[in-house]
C-alpha cells in the first residue's frame, strides 16, 4: 500500500509540474526571424554584372534572399562609374528604400559621398570586393595587400633561384585600392627576396587588349622575365595571349587573381593560360553577405554605427594544388 501511495504521488507531482508550463510552449524564433526580415528588399550595384564575380554574386543571393521573404534586385552600371553613381543615386531615393545597398566600388573616392547619403536615409552599406574611403557597415572581400605577398611568394616559387629573377607586374590602375594594395602587398615580400626584382610595371586599367599591348612590350624590352604577376584574371587573359604569341609560354609563369570560378580559374589553368590563380571566395563572400544582413536587420545596429570587416580566406591554385573542390561552377549555380 505504501508502495502503491507513493507512486501516486510521484505522479501526481509530475502531473502538477507538467500543468505548470505555458500552455502552447512555442519556439519565438521563427516567428522574429519572419517579422524582421520578410519584405526586406536588398540591391546589388556592383561594377558591372558581365563577369563571374558579379554574376556569382547575385546567383547565391537570389537563391537564399527570397526565402527569409526577401526582395532581390541588382543594377549594370556595365563599367561606367557615372551609371553606378547614378543607380546608386536612385535606389537612396526610391520607395521603399533599399533596406541594404551592396556595393562594388570602382576606386577609393567616386561613391563616399552618395554611401553615406544612404546611412543616413536608413539604408546598410556594403562594400564587397573593392575597399574604399568610406565606412561600410560592413566589408566582404579579399585583403588585398596579402594577396599581393601571396601573388609575389607565387613568382619566386615558380622562378626559383636559378632564374634571371627578372618579375613583370601588370598593375589595374591608379586609383583602384585592390590594385594600390596589391602592389604594396608585392614589393613588400618582393623585398625579402634577394635578387628578385620588378623589371616593368605597366598599367592595364582592367582591360585585357591594353593587358596584352603592355605585356608584348614588357616581352621585348625584358625577354628574360620569368614570371608576369596581372591584376586580374578578366585582363589577364590579354597577358596570357601576348605570352603565348611570344613563344615563351614555357618559359614565364603568368599568375592572375580571381573569384575561383572554375571556367575562369581551374580551368585555364589546367589549359595553360595561367601558371596559377590568387583566388578569394565568391561563395564564402556570398554566404558572409547573407549572415550579416540576417543579423543587422534583426538588432537594433542603425546603419552608420557598424564597420566590421569579414575578409575570406585566399588560396593560390595551381597545378600543385588544385582539386576538383578548388572552384565553384557558373554554369551550374545558374542552372539549378
Amino acid at each position: 500500500m505504501n508502495v502503491l501511495k507513493s507512486a501516486f504521488s510521484a505522479i501526481a507531482i509530475a502531473t502538477a509540474a507538467f500543468a505548470a508550463l505555458p500552455a502552447a510552449a512555442q519556439d519565438p524564433g521563427p516567428e522574429a526571424y519572419k517579422n524582421a526580415l520578410e519584405g526586406k528588399r536588398i540591391v546589388m550595384v556592383p561594377m558591372a554584372m558581365g563577369f563571374d564575380l558579379a554574376q556569382g554574386w547575385a546567383g547565391y543571393l537570389s537563391k537564399e534572399i527570397p526565402n527569409f521573404g526577401g526582395v532581390f534586385e541588382t543594377r549594370d552600371p556595365n563599367w561606367s562609374v557615372e551609371a553606378g553613381a547614378q543607380a546608386i543615386a536612385e535606389a537612396i531615393t526610391s520607395d521603399p528604400k533599399p533596406d541594404v545597398l551592396i556595393v562594388m566600388a570602382p576606386d577609393m573616392n567616386s561613391y563616399s559621398k552618395l554611401m553615406r547619403r544612404a546611412q543616413k536615409a536608413g539604408i546598410f552599406v556594403f562594400l564587397i570586393d573593392n575597399p574604399a574611403n568610406f565606412k561600410a557597415d560592413a566589408f566582404f572581400g579579399g585583403d588585398w595587400t596579402e594577396m599581393g605577398r601571396i601573388e609575389a611568394k607565387e613568382a619566386v616559387r615558380a622562378c626559383g633561384d636559378s632564374s634571371s629573377k627578372q618579375i613583370g607586374l601588370v598593375q589595374g590602375d591608379q586609383t583602384n585600392a585592390t590594385s594600390l594594395f596589391q602592389y604594396n602587398g608585392i614589393v613588400e615580400e618582393m623585398a625579402k627576396h634577394e635578387g628578385f626584382e620588378i623589371v616593368s610595371e605597366p598599367f592595364s586599367n582592367w582591360d585585357a587588349t591594353t593587358s596584352r599591348t603592355v605585356t608584348t612590350t614588357m616581352l621585348q624590352q625584358h625577354p628574360d622575365i620569368c614570371a608576369i604577376i596581372d591584376f586580374w584574371d578578366g585582363d589577364a587573359v590579354g597577358a596570357a595571349a601576348a605570352i603565348r604569341e611570344a613563344g615563351m609560354s614555357d618559359k614565364v609563369h603568368l599568375i592572375a587573381n580571381g573569384g575561383g570560378e572554375k571556367s575562369a580559374n581551374c580551368d585555364a589553368i589546367k589549359n595553360g593560360t595561367y601558371g596559377a590563380v590568387v583566388s578569394t571566395s565568391v561563395r564564402r563572400e556570398s554566404y558572409d553577405m547573407l549572415a550579416m544582413m540576417k543579423y543587422l536587420l534583426q538588432s537594433n545596429v542603425k546603419p552608420g554605427d557598424a564597420a566590421t570587416y569579414i575578409y575570406t580566406d585566399t588560396d593560390t591554385i595551381n597545378d600543385l594544388t588544385m582539386t576538383d573542390s578548388s572552384c565553384w561552377d557558373l554554369s551550374a549555380l545558374t542552372a539549378q
